[in-house]
């Protein structure tokens, strides 16, 4: 990268005297520079002509020539990169920024929040971590379930408003009485974001292909038969009525990307850039609903930031900033809400552990004040007094059974379960029982091969746009149910709720869904521990963001007052 070497360059000539005149020579320059004297001559003269500089020469070899600067390698830096990004060069700028990642904060200062660059509105967020692959079915992380639904469109959506399905790729949808029977009517205009248009036989072959995975044929187990009647109409036929189905078609899981491509979706963004270092998304012209307000959202991953705390784009994955964090007072909070996901500790019944201990356990945790002083920070966690608002936990009772001497805890991500975990570590520990601590570095329980190891499993539930819908597809898909249940307790499980998705009225639906649960937290198998609170906070001028179910924001409702540059 030609900005990245003169940069380099000048830095060697700049340091010695830290901006001072230097009297030197030309073979002193050419060694700082690790060059030629010729190509030193050349590299003053471009500077010269750059305005960073000043270089007199004094006449006869080996003679002290006047180098005086007027620049600084910081302030050239920031030219440089504006430069690169005025010139959608986002990689150049992101190169130049890795120079000094101890001053990266202020660095990228400028050029974070919403900006109108080369007349087009961008949001740029710096994140903390590499982004994970856009594959087709489940993703553990909530910044790529929220990126899938941006890029990628499915038959159905979620309302905002509302968070009931409605019509996206399809533009509505007829069930038969039995509800065995389901015909979705696809959109005329549909396109791919290269330009091509959607075909109806693409979208049912990239659905089949999604049937085989095992995650999602499970979720979609009721599904017999995907058809194409006529070119604008997908039919489902299904071995029983499941009137969660389009519910599951609006999940992030089920978006539909190109059979050939699964990057390249329909969504109101497309994605152009999709590295560790950068994920850059633009605007989708043709896109079907309303556009974008903004033409490009970046992911600037910055993770040296967060080394020593959680800096620039959040205090916590949980608690995003839009813009430079470090002086988080000058931002506004634009919203905050306690999320519906919630931590959970769940328990294995077996001759090691029964009911009446499990009960036990769930009481010393929400009745001895155990999450109420967790060392962490108060604005971050709330603890849970309901599985969801209205599905409040059983009251368990308080008695004096023994607890078994020793008990295992497995449990993943996020990192405030190692803070859970130590504490329930120790307050068992006062009642005679030693708990080892296993700890699976990941945010899912999938391909985990130690979950039958386990007496109790503490594990992160991500709740999407539709909360009761969520916990429906979090017991039929997640492994962790056939792993702590016995198969014939897991086999009555599947068959309540294959009896819960046959009722037609949802308020009936939920209600089965509701008691489903309820009694899982009564007979001592779950309990959840604590919610997060999600925020968001903007900097003045970025305008549109409400936090949504996984505490990001709708995209295509952000947008920038105009520039006065």
């Amino acid at each position: 990268m030609r900005l990245l070497n003169r940069l380099n360059q000048f830095q060697r000539l700049w340091l010695p005297s830290s901006g001072a005149p230097q009297q030197v020579t030309i073979a002193d320059l050419a060694a700082r520079c690790f060059c030629s004297e010729r190509h030193v001559r050349t590299l003053l003269r471009q500077a010269n002509e750059a305005g960073w500089l000043s270089w007199q020469a004094q006449s006869g070899r080996g003679k002290r020539g006047t180098l005086t600067f007027h620049t600084t390698p910081d302030a050239l830096r920031n030219e440089m990169m504006e430069l690169a990004l005025n010139s959608g060069q986002q990689h150049n700028a992101l190169e130049l920024a890795q120079l000094a990642p101890v001053e990266l904060r202020a660095l990228l200062h400028p050029f974070l929040g919403g900006q109108w660059q080369n007349n087009t509105p961008t949001l740029r967020i710096p994140y903390y971590r590499p982004l994970e692959p856009l594959h087709p079915g489940f993703l553990v992380g909530r910044a790529e379930q929220h990126l899938a639904g941006q890029i990628h469109s499915g038959l159905t959506r979620f309302g905002r408003d509302t968070a009931r399905p409605e019509g996206d790729l399809a533009h509505h949808w007829e069930v038969s009485a039995d509800g065995l029977h389901w015909q979705f009517y696809i959109r005329s205009t549909l396109h791919w974001h290269n330009g091509d248009p959607i075909e109806t036989r693409q979208l049912r072959q990239r659905l089949e292909m999604l049937l085989t995975l095992p995650g999602l044929r499970r979720l979609f187990a009721s599904v017999e038969q995907i058809a194409q009647p006529h070119a604008q109409c997908l039919s489902f036929t299904l071995a029983r009525p499941d009137y969660w189905l389009a519910h599951r078609l609006a999940s992030y899981c089920s978006v539909l990307a190109h059979p050939d491509d699964p990057t390249l979706g329909s969504g109101p963004f497309q994605l152009k850039i999709f590295e560790p270092e950068l994920v850059r998304l633009e605007s989708h012209h043709r896109y079907h609903l309303g556009h974008p307000l903004l033409q490009a959202i970046e992911f600037w991953i910055t993770p040296q930031l967060f080394e020593q705390d959680l800096g620039t784009s959040c205090r916590h994955p949980v608690q995003i900033a839009v813009g430079e964090a470090e002086e988080l007072s000058q931002l506004r909070l634009v919203s905050n809400s306690i999320s519906l996901g919630f931590c959970y500790l769940t328990f294995r019944q077996s001759s090691r552990l029964s009911k009446a201990q499990a009960q036990r356990v769930i009481a010393l945790i929400h009745h001895s004040g155990l999450l109420q002083s967790l060392p962490v920070d108060e604005n971050l966690i709330t603890p849970s007094q309901a599985l969801l608002p209205g599905w409040a936990i059983p009251p368990v009772p308080e008695d004096d059974t023994p607890l078994p001497p020793r008990l295992t805890l497995h449990y993943h991500l996020p990192v405030e379960l190692h803070t859970m975990a130590e504490e329930l570590k120790r307050a068992l520990a006062q009642q005679g029982c030693e708990l080892t601590l296993c700890f699976h570095d990941a945010k899912s329980w999938d391909d985990y091969p130690d979950l039958d190891q386990a007496d109790l499993l503490m594990g992160d539930r991500l709740i999407g746009e539709m909360p009761e819908y969520t916990l429906e597809q979090w017991l039929r898909c997640d492994p962790l149910w056939p792993a702590i249940l016995s198969e014939s307790r897991y086999s009555a499980l599947i068959t309540a709720l294959d009896a819960a998705q046959a009722q037609a009225d949802e308020t009936q639906r939920i209600a089965a869904l509701k008691t489903i649960f309820t009694l899982l937290m009564e007979e001592g198998m779950l309990t959840p521990l604590f919610n997060y609170q999600y925020q968001i906070s903007a900097p003045p001028g970025v305008n549109g963001i409400h936090l949504n179910a996984r505490g990001w924001f709708d995209f295509t409702q952000a947008w920038l007052p105009p520039s006065t540059r």
